[in-house]
């Protein structure tokens, strides 16, 4: 899960470079990617804090 959020992170970037240069002509569908992309990066932060929380919760109930 940490790679694929350094992953979206990375994309991001990449998005945001596009944008700025004024390389994609398109400028609705690069909204559309740079929505989608942040809505992915959300989830993905998301899910590994749950995980963490709940690798905490194992750890303490197996130490006791």
């Amino acid at each position: 899960m940490s790679i694929a959020l350094k992953e979206a992170n990375e994309t991001e970037y990449w998005l945001l470079l596009l944008n700025d240069t004024g390389f994609v002509l398109e400028k609705e569908l690069l909204a559309s990617l740079q929505s989608e992309c942040r809505e992915l990066i959300a989830m993905l932060v998301t899910t590994i804090r749950t995980l963490k929380v709940k690798s905490e919760k194992l750890k303490t109930k197996s130490d006791k």
